[in-house]
């Protein structure tokens, strides 16, 4: 599908899905990365007025709010921003000592608290951004930026995301960009996934349409899919 023919479609689905749960209008969280600037694009065209971006800074990299404000203004979306560092520097004196890994986990989660205030403050759905590649691999916080009410970009691999912000007009600076969650200085997407976007999407490509091939970067990819279940489903419930 052609990216203007998928642009058309999702927001279509997008403002339906809105009317469906009788809610005004959509929040996400705009990190200044690829994802959530299309999606909240997307979320604009199908919506106009009633999407609310929140900018949530939390120890970042002030490029990220910058790049985030970049695209509000050239899409006329609202923004408000909120810096969650002192909170989440006071969560750390409280807490036991964590890696950067869980450390990141809970600015994530913090995040999605907020996101969630301003959707009930609106009546809003939470608009997430996730894409078909990183939720296949579970490359994402459970209960953190994967906690949404919708995903508009759940059925497009990132190389589509790619392709559907150069049809849109996001700003080079954006697609330029190294992907990255910015939870630690540093922080690449493809170096703790272990390979490139390209070299993913076309590895779970094969997968979807049984063409797969053996392969250490398969095995790699077949093993993430396995172990990150459970982050892909409701809760499990025994029953007597």
């Amino acid at each position: 599908m052609k990216a203007h023919e998928a642009s058309e479609k999702i927001a279509r689905w997008l403002a339906a899905k809105v009317s469906e749960a009788d809610a005004k209008g959509v929040v996400i969280g705009m990190s200044g990365g690829i994802d959530s600037s299309v999606a909240v694009v997307l979320a604009k065209r199908a919506l106009g007025k009633n999407v609310l971006g929140l900018i949530l800074p939390c120890e970042s990299n002030p490029k990220d709010a910058k790049l985030a404000q970049l695209v509000a203004k050239k899409f006329g979306i609202s923004t408000k921003k909120i810096d969650l560092t002192t909170i989440f520097r006071k969560f750390r004196k409280i807490l036991p000592a964590a890696d950067r890994k869980t450390l990141g986990n809970l600015k994530a989660r913090m995040r999605m608290s907020v996101l969630y205030y301003f959707a009930n403050k609106h009546h809003y759905l939470v608009l997430g951004a996730s894409n078909k590649s990183e939720l296949w691999i579970g490359y994402f916080t459970k209960h953190g930026d994967a906690a949404a009410d919708v995903m508009p970009l759940g059925g497009l691999y990132k190389t589509q995301v790619f392709e559907l912000a150069k049809h849109l007009g996001i700003p080079k600076e954006i697609i330029k960009a190294k992907p990255s969650a910015g939870l630690w200085k540093g922080q690449s997407d493809e170096k703790e996934i272990g390979m490139g976007y390209a070299a993913l999407d076309m590895i779970l490509w094969l997968m979807e349409n049984g063409k797969q091939k053996k392969s250490p970067r398969t095995a790699k990819v077949l093993g993430m899919i396995k172990h990150s279940k459970h982050k892909r489903k409701m809760p499990e419930i025994f029953y007597i």
